[in-house]
């Protein structure tokens, strides 16, 4: 076995990463204030083809050093939209018939592994604030809650770690034919 060089990886351009189509999936950040988990979330949705990244709040938009440091160019070519309020980014999608899920703990949640996935229909995820979460008031609008079964004596993961997770999640489904 021999580790592969950069050049022999075919990964895409910019531009062409541009032109790819992506899956129907939009990850929203809810008051993220590490620069460095938002500059991951865009690595991570750039590596999926996620459609976008909604930034809301406190959360930072590109450009900045911070983000870059994570994201390695990521922010430039994965779309994404600021938004004072997360309400109003939620409230955009709603009407745009997307399915919302809020990734918290939370009543009646369901877990990831068991998320079955429509490819003809659009998602959007809530990542929420490192200390708070996802606001209640979010979640209110949202069609249901994802929680990632966790095992430990910890209650919690990164939000760029749990990014991650729920991305590929929702990638591996979205695009299993490219897998077969």
């Amino acid at each position: 076995m021999r580790k592969l060089k950069i050049t022999e990886l075919k990964r895409l351009s910019v531009e062409e990463f541009k032109e790819q189509e992506k899956i129907p999936l939009i990850v929203i950040l809810d008051n993220i204030r590490s620069l460095h988990n938002v500059g991951a979330v865009f690595r991570t949705s750039d590596a999926f083809l996620v459609k976008a990244i909604y930034l809301c709040g406190i959360t930072s938009t590109p450009p900045q050093a911070e983000i870059h440091k994570t994201a390695l160019g990521a922010e430039n070519s994965v779309e994404w939209k600021y938004f004072e309020n997360t309400l109003e980014a939620v409230r955009e999608l709603k009407e745009r018939g997307f399915t919302l899920f809020a990734v918290e703990q939370a009543e009646n949640s369901t877990m990831l592994e068991k998320i079955s996935i429509n490819k003809n229909n659009k998602y959007a995820v809530i990542l929420g604030n490192e200390l708070k979460g996802v606001q209640q008031e979010v979640i209110n609008l949202c069609d249901n809650c994802i929680e990632i079964p966790q095992f430990g004596t910890k209650h919690s993961l990164n939000v760029s770690v749990t990014a991650g997770i729920v991305i590929w999640e929702f990638a591996k489904q979205l695009l299993s034919n490219q897998f077969e």
